[in-house]
């Protein structure tokens, strides 16, 4: 298995917090190689090192149940191998957004047991949604903001009502680095 990133649900927002020390103390603890952590929201980047992991998965569950007896609260997480982020950058729907605006590009990373049809969503009738796009895509969720994030009606518990699921989000430029750490650079 490749680097796998894992990203952290709600963390240092609501009351959770898990510093980026603490992230990487953790996963040295559970044996996980190499750990490397990206802004202070929740991203890990590790190595399977002598954890046992045998998948993304496996590492998501683990780095989850140990922050979760850190903090004394449910810490969700999900995870992704290099491979499949660098998949989700070649199936991005909205390259001109990528290119020219990234920080109003966020994919929405859901549960890996999660699975979408692929295509876009259809917001009709959502109280504050006036020019965002979603399109879905397997376990995660390319979502436009051309007006900017912090003015949009779709707030994370509006979104997990329209999915049908949580999912933790990352800009194109946060999704960018992490395919690059994932990949060893």
């Amino acid at each position: 298995m490749s680097r796998v990133a894992v990203l952290l649900r709600a963390v240092n927002v609501g009351g959770v917090k898990v510093s980026s020390a603490q992230l990487r103390e953790t996963a040295s603890a559970l044996g996980l190689g190499d750990p490397v952590t990206h802004l202070a929201t929740g991203n890990l980047v590790v190595a399977p090192g002598t954890s046992g992991a045998r998948d993304a998965d496996d590492v998501a569950r683990l780095v989850a149940q140990a922050l979760t007896d850190l903090v004394g609260r449910e810490v969700q997480t999900t995870a992704r191998t290099h491979a499949q982020l660098a998949g989700l950058v070649g199936a991005n729907p909205f390259a001109e957004a990528a290119r020219d605006d990234p920080s109003h590009l966020v994919v929405l990373f859901h549960p890996v047991l999660t699975t979408h049809a692929a295509g876009p969503v259809d917001l009709t009738g959502t109280t504050g949604v006036v020019h965002e796009e979603l399109v879905t895509a397997g376990a995660h969720t390319y979502a436009w903001f051309p007006d900017g994030i912090g003015t949009s009606g779709l707030t994370a518990a509006r979104l997990a009502r329209v999915l049908g699921t949580w999912g933790t989000g990352r800009n194109w430029n946060t999704v960018a680095r992490l395919v690059e750490l994932t990949g060893g650079g």
